[in-house]
């Protein structure tokens, strides 16, 4: 089934401000949108929210969508503990954030910040704590297979894996996401 110009929007999407991870500029992001029809597009960089002007004017500019998000990086336990966790674990996982009014640009924001400002160990963190209090506005995907979720099931955690689902699904009722991608793994 071939996608038609217009049904497609990327929405967890890494641009050059992603290290190591993402490496497309804005302008040329923005411009391949436009020539595959779409009607909008995110940005959602690791742990920053650096091309979030750049894609608001370039969007514009175009006549496309811009749509304002973040992967960020949500600690195990408290954003405020900068001790390393249990061996073979990774400190934080994965959680794309969007904003779908300006509350929840104003919301983004504010966790984009906290993580930086409260939350630095390593990377700029969040917990589940500051998550509640700023969730209002905000479209919540399950990120890539670093997601608390996905990171649960693959490691055989299933029962986990559901109840943090159902968290999520509590907190951001119908803007909550379980994202499916292909990675290769069966």
């Amino acid at each position: 089934m071939a996608v038609k110009p217009g049904d497609f929007v990327h929405l967890h999407l890494h641009s050059q401000y992603s290290i190591l991870d993402g490496a497309i500029k804005v302008k040329d992001l923005v411009d391949k949108a436009v020539e595959y029809g779409m009607p909008a597009v995110a940005v959602t960089d690791h742990g920053n929210m650096f091309a979030s002007y750049e894609l608001y004017k370039t969007c514009k500019e175009k006549g496309i969508k811009p749509i304002i998000g973040q992967e960020f990086y949500i600690a195990r336990g408290s954003r405020f503990d900068k001790s390393k966790g249990k061996e073979g674990e990774k400190g934080s996982y994965h959680l794309i954030l969007l904003a779908k009014n300006d509350t929840g640009l104003k919301n983004l924001m504010k966790l984009s910040s906290i993580g930086f400002i409260e939350g630095f160990y390593y990377k700029p963190r969040i917990d589940k704590e500051v998550l509640e209090k700023y969730s209002e506005g905000l479209i919540a995907l399950s990120a890539c297979v670093q997601g608390e979720i996905p990171l649960l099931y693959l490691m055989g955690k299933e029962k986990e894996a559901e109840e943090a689902a159902k968290w999520y699904k509590e907190l951001f009722g119908d803007d909550f996401y379980l994202e499916i991608q292909y990675h290769g793994i069966k």
